[in-house]
């Protein structure tokens, strides 16, 4: 039993290539975004480059993070942990608000420090490139997570995709939520020091720098909160989006010889679901007819994406609606 379960085992490559491609991609052009911010931020004296930095760091602790915790719960079930590792991701994003909130303070003090004593940034143009660069790097990491955004939660994308992504942020993985969040801010905080540069070096309020920087940080900490709450509730168990417990149900009531729902609980893991309920059979059905009923349907949501559990009860339809069908086809409580 031991040697089959070590044949089964997947190779630490396999895990990584299925790790979050988002955080892996964000973890990289954030380090480099960092070392150019804080080189452009110390020689020039920019309270908001250094907000900007500071970001960047954070950007990049978090998503290497992020992206360790994506690949750990990709890992199989096992006899100790049956439901297998989907909050192991919960946990490492809920380290990496830590990081950010610690980021976020800092940068707010120094915003604070800039408004006491401000201070004339100098080397404007190498502020400027290294901004551009930053926004074009942020933007460019956006873009990919809003893609995966809309690639994990299979949305038919009939807009523009921002909205898309937008709309469908909450039923995307959380490591890939976490990077929608923080390049959100990291693009507008960006073009946001990009401005206090401008307005530093061609006019006389200097107090501009100062204030970007504050702003920056309270995005930060806008962010912070945001992701810690959504992954205190993944932490805690938390009940499917209403559109996965409409597909689930459908699939179930659109079986033949499946009259009913009796009960039906789907909870959300990271980005996996597990499918625990009962479902009502038409009357006179044999006991072997009917478990190949239940098995049928069970191997039908199983192959739907993001559902690796499906646990079934059977019983005799008991005559009493419990779900219906409302004036659109969809299924509700009834």
């Amino acid at each position: 039993m031991a040697m089959e379960q070590t044949a089964h085992k997947p190779s630490l490559w396999a895990m990584i290539k299925k790790g979050n491609t988002s955080s892996a991609t964000a973890a990289l052009g954030n380090t480099g975004l960092a070392i150019l911010k804080g080189i452009a931020a110390a020689v020039s004296g920019s309270g908001a480059m250094f907000a900007s930095a500071m970001h960047s760091v954070a950007d990049a602790v978090n998503q290497a993070f992020v992206f360790g915790g994506s690949v750990l719960a990709e890992r199989k079930p096992t006899a100790r942990f049956p439901t297998g590792f989907g909050r192991v991701i919960n946990i490492f994003c809920m380290i990496a608000v830590i990081v950010v909130t610690i980021m976020a303070y800092e940068t707010v003090l120094e915003g604070f420090h800039l408004l006491q004593h401000p201070a004339h940034a100098s080397n404007f143009w190498l502020n400027f490139a290294v901004l551009v660069v930053a926004i074009g790097v942020d933007g460019f990491v956006l873009i990919k997570a809003m893609k995966e955004i809309v690639r994990e939660t299979h949305t038919q994308q009939s807009g523009s995709l921002f909205s898309a992504a937008l709309k469908n942020v909450g039923r995307a993985a959380p490591p890939t939520r976490l990077v929608f969040y923080e390049d959100v801010v990291a693009t507008s905080g960006a073009l946001l020091a990009l401005i206090a540069v401008v307005v530093a070096e061609f006019s006389s309020f200097q107090l501009f720098d100062g204030i970007a920087t504050i702003i920056i940080g309270i995005l930060m900490v806008g962010v912070a909160f945001k992701v810690g709450y959504d992954n205190m509730v993944g932490l805690i168990g938390v009940a499917a989006p209403q559109a996965i417990e409409d597909k689930v149900a459908s699939v179930i009531l659109n079986a033949p010889d499946v009259t009913d729902i009796n009960k039906l609980r789907i909870t959300q893991e990271g980005r996996f679901y597990h499918v625990d309920g009962y479902i009502e059979l038409r009357k006179g059905l044999t006991l072997a007819v009917a478990d190949d009923i239940k098995f049928r349907v069970r191997d039908q949501l199983l192959a739907t994406p993001d559902i690796t559990d499906v646990t079934l009860g059977i019983i005799e339809d008991n005559g009493v609606r419990d779900w219906r069908r409302d004036s659109q086809a969809q299924i509700t409580r009834s």
